[in-house]
């Protein structure tokens, strides 16, 4: 039955995406270029609400048994609203993180949706106490805001957002867990859909209603798959989300050591420093579809090591992320201070 609930999540995206760009066109949701931006011709925008209503046509034939469904389709349909109205009036980012504050706070408050406690790897647990409600409310708006900074490119977000949500199933999958397979599935589907008019040359993006709805969507099942566990396995969620994590934390940093503010746009994400390096834009965002596949990879690697194993997985990956970091400039040109390091003792020996 998922199987089929899936297809028909793809049909109807495919055929829904065509009707909301005519749609997006007419009440002027449009996205214009300017100094920041790739795309060079006025590109409608709001394609993700194909993706929400294609997943919401899954939802009522599958009808998953779950206390939670009910509490994340309203936090979805407040994303929703949110993305469109930006995608139309764009709002101010006070306003944007009032909308994911308020579907974050649905999802916990109302759906019970929260991160408890943790168990140590050797023995013993961590309760969060009062601190459950926060922690879990920053990690929904974090992600959600981690896949919308990553969606500067045709296909980059929706294909990032498939691979990990293609991880987050399979894991569920392992795990015997039918609802946050079944559910991630049904969102997978539906952005496929979209993806056959949103990759490069795109017909039409996703705008902040796609960006901010797979984020809330991936953010909230990552927690029903991997909450109240070990502090290794609260890990994978991280790893299956390491592009746009990656992304998001070094653009802090980035702004941290150029002095500016931490919502202040620039054009030294990822995919800009991939672009400068001379990567077209295909290039560019099937390198970052590799590097999100190999995370995903990752992520199931370490779901199934030891503890030992995953510490030194971990440091590993670190290491691989910051040397990956230094060498295309993503901080910016002179930040290498690993990459220094290592020159420096190679000329030593």
């Amino acid at each position: 039955m998922v199987s089929l609930v899936f297809v028909i999540c793809v049909l109807a995206s495919l055929a829904i995406t065509p009707l909301v760009k005519k749609m997006a066109i007419a009440i002027g949701a449009v996205d214009k270029p300017n100094y920041r931006k790739v795309h060079e011709k006025v590109m409608p925008r709001m394609g993700g609400l194909a993706i929400f209503i294609s997943f919401m046509i899954g939802l009522l034939l599958l009808k998953p048994q779950s206390p939670f469904n009910l509490a994340i389709v309203i936090g979805g349909v407040i994303i929703i609203i949110t993305g469109v109205l930006d995608d139309r009036f764009e709002l101010s980012a006070k306003a944007k993180l009032g909308g994911q504050l308020l579907a974050a706070l649905v999802v916990v408050l109302y759906g019970g949706v929260k991160m408890e406690f943790i168990t140590l790897p050797f023995g013993g647990e961590m309760e969060f106490g009062f601190l459950s409600v926060p922690l879990t409310i920053l990690w929904i708006v974090g992600i959600t805001n981690a896949i919308n900074l990553i969606d500067g490119l045709d296909g980059l977000a929706a294909g990032v957002s498939s691979i990990a949500l293609v991880t987050i199933s399979l894991m569920a999958f392992m795990k015997g867990d039918v609802y946050v397979m079944s559910m991630a599935l049904l969102v997978l589907g539906s952005t496929l859909g979209f993806l056959r008019y949103n990759f490069h040359p795109a017909k039409i993006f996703m705008g902040d209603t796609g960006a901010l709805f797979l984020g809330y969507i991936i953010a909230v099942l990552s927690l029903l798959g991997f909450k109240n566990i070990t502090v290794i396995s609260l890990i994978i969620p991280i790893i299956i989300l390491g592009v746009p994590i990656s992304d998001t934390f070094f653009a802090i940093v980035r702004r941290k050591v150029n002095k500016q503010p931490l919502s202040a746009p620039d054009k030294s994400h990822l995919h800009h420093c991939l672009l400068r390096m001379g990567y077209t834009h295909r290039q560019t965002v099937i390198i970052i579809y590799a590097l999100a596949s190999m995370f995903g990879l990752a992520a199931v690697i370490f779901s199934m090591a030891t503890i030992w194993g995953a510490f030194i997985m971990v440091a590993v990956l670190a290491v691989a992320i910051e040397l990956f970091v230094e060498s295309i400039g993503l901080v910016h040109a002179n930040y290498k201070p690993l990459l220094n390091f290592m020159r420096v003792r190679i000329k030593r020996n």
